[in-house]
Formats: structure tokens, C-alpha cells, sequence
């Protein structure tokens, strides 16, 4: 009787595993092309009135889900937060700053470049990290990864040089990527030290960030001239129009959410595995939906992209369990 029962826990763990890494597949890459068809698709020119918005569903969905954990605790399940609270203010707004750099050159980049062309635009967080974390932790990083990383640039490289040969290659576009993988790099060191002032609530962090963008947004669209553009949009008062944002602003919120439970019932190791692997699906099948034709070199920065960081994440899983084994062998010491 136990064989068989410990058999089917097993094999029901593993069901939720790939169920799990399945819907994040499925609205990372729904998410992206939702994004490119609202920031593109649209006769509105205004990429961050539409990023706003998202914010915008996304701090009121996290809002709504605390207020119901309040009054039923036993049904909904959010951590306890003030994001009005002044102290609260004072630790996590910078970091929130960050937020929105990342989150409006991410949506910039996507509004110019194309979605294939998306991920190689936006490859090049992996090597800001290593850049920035010697930079501002003084931690320095093994021959081998940096190794990686010369591969990740080689291949960004070669995918500019190749997409700057087609129509749809966009300068400003791969300048927003650029910042948009600085900007994320940025925030991913940031987010460790910012955590401990939240108890380490994933979700409650991702709470006030979107609260305290929603804010610092309004005057970006003002300096940006979105406001002018959005009132005289014709179809502003068109119930799709508002249904399509609406889409879009749930994708968003619920892009944060699979991606914390990938993280939670897999590793941060599998999480960025997946995240590769998806981007690699996620080209593919952007050069048959917009139905481009792209030169073997082209093809072969994504593979060259994928592999650094394929490569990159396996050295640094290496390293970690050595460090692990190294450490543990001095406490029995």
C-alpha cells in the first residue's frame, strides 16, 4: 500500500511541476505578443500610458486580493501590508524608481523592435549583473561565467548586426533594450536588500512597487505629451478599447504571479532554464506569426544568445554547490 501511494504523490508533484512551467509558457508568451499588438497594434502613440494602465490593474487586483484576506483569512491568502505607510515609503521607493525604468524601456523596447527580436535586444541583463555586481558588491565572478557572458555579447553582436539588414530593425528600439537589461539588473541586486524591509514577501513587494509606479508614472506620461495624445485618441470611449487594456493588465499581473509559483514549487535554476527554453519557443513562433524570413547568421545569434545563458546558469549552479559542499564540510569541522 505505501509503494504505490508514495508512486502517486510522486507522480502528482510531478503533474503540478509541468503544469505550472506550462502556464507560465503560455502567458509569458501570450503577455509579449498582447504587449506588441497594444504598444504597436493601436493607433495610440503612448507606450507608457499603456504600461501605466497595467500597473494600474495590477496595484488594484493586489488591493482588492489584501482586502479580501482581511475579512476572510481562511479563503484568501495575502500578506499583511500599508504601502501608504510613510516609513514603508521610505525603504521601498527607490527600488520602485527602478521598477518603472524597467518595466517602461522594457515595454519601449517591444513597442520598436520585434517580438523575435526581443529577446536577443534584451540579452545582455546576464551581463549587467555580473558587471554591477563587482561594481556595486565588489563580488567577482569565475573565468568560466565571464566566459558566458563574452558568449552573450558575441551573440547580441551578431543579432544587431543581422536584424540592422531588415525592415524591422529599430535603433531606438535596441537602445531601450539595452537599458531595459541595465534597469533589470539593477533592480534584481536591489530587490535583495529592499526584501528584508518587507519580510521577505515576494508578493508584497511586488504590491508597492506597482502602488508607487502607478504614482511616478503620471508625470512621465505629462513630460512624454501622452496625456494630449490620449484624450484625443478616437476610440477612447470604445468599450474594446478598454477590454483590450483590461487583457493586458491582467496579463500582466498574472506574468508576476506564475512566475513566483514557477520559482516556488521548482528553483530559481529551473525557473531561468524554462525562461530560456520559453524564449526560444517564443522566436520561433514570432517569425511564423508575423511571418519573417531571417538569415542563417540571425538564427544563429539566438543560438549563441541561448547557449551563453544556458551556460552561464549551469556554471553558476556548479559554483553554488560547491560553495554549498565547502561550507558544510567547515561546520563539521
Amino acid at each position: 500500500m505505501y509503494q504505490p501511494l508514495q508512486k502517486e504523490n510522486l507522480l502528482s508533484k510531478y503533474i503540478r511541476i509541468a503544469a505550472v512551467v506550462a502556464a507560465y509558457w503560455v502567458i509569458s508568451i501570450l503577455t509579449v505578443f498582447v504587449n506588441k499588438a497594444l504598444l504597436s497594434g493601436l493607433k495610440l502613440d503612448a507606450p507608457l500610458f499603456v504600461t501605466w494602465f497595467q500597473v494600474l490593474t495590477s496595484s488594484t487586483i493586489c488591493f482588492t486580493m489584501s482586502a479580501l484576506s482581511k475579512r476572510y483569512p481562511h479563503t484568501v491568502s495575502f500578506p499583511d501590508g500599508n504601502p501608504f505607510d510613510r516609513d514603508t515609503f521610505r525603504k521601498v521607493v527607490p527600488l520602485s524608481i527602478l521598477f518603472t525604468a524597467m518595466i517602461a524601456t522594457n515595454n519601449l523596447c517591444l513597442k520598436y523592435v520585434g517580438v523575435a527580436f526581443y529577446y536577443v535586444g534584451r540579452s545582455l541583463t546576464t551581463v549587467f549583473n555580473v558587471l554591477l555586481t563587482y561594481a556595486l558588491l565588489g563580488q567577482k565572478t569565475s573565468p568560466k561565467a565571464v566566459s558566458c557572458c563574452v558568449l552573450i555579447v558575441a551573440g547580441f553582436l551578431i543579432g544587431v548586426d543581422q536584424e540592422s539588414l531588415t525592415e524591422s530593425f529599430s535603433l531606438v528600439g535596441t537602445i531601450f533594450g539595452v537599458l531595459g537589461s541595465l534597469s533589470l539588473s539593477l533592480y534584481s541586486i536591489h530587490t535583495k536588500r529592499t526584501l528584508q524591509h518587507v519580510n521577505q514577501e515576494v508578493w508584497l513587494l511586488s504590491y508597492y512597487n506597482n502602488v508607487y509606479s502607478a504614482v511616478l508614472f503620471i508625470p512621465l506620461m505629462i513630460i512624454n505629451g501622452e496625456v494630449h495624445e490620449v484624450l484625443n485618441y478616437e476610440s477612447l470611449l470604445a468599450p474594446w478599447f478598454w477590454g483590450v487594456m483590461l487583457i493586458g493588465g491582467i496579463c500582466g499581473f498574472a506574468i508576476g504571479f506564475v512566475t513566483t509559483l514557477q520559482i516556488k514549487v521548482t528553483s530559481p535554476l529551473t525557473h531561468n532554464i524554462s525562461g530560456t527554453a520559453k524564449a526560444c519557443a517564443q522566436t520561433v513562433i514570432a517569425t511564423s506569426w508575423y511571418q519573417e524570413s531571417k538569415s542563417v547568421l540571425w538564427w544563429t545569434s539566438n543560438v549563441v544568445v541561448l547557449l551563453g545563458s544556458a551556460f552561464y546558469t549551469r556554471v553558476k549552479q556548479v559554483e553554488m554547490d560547491q560553495l554549498h559542499r565547502e561550507q558544510m564540510n567547515n561546520q563539521k569541522v
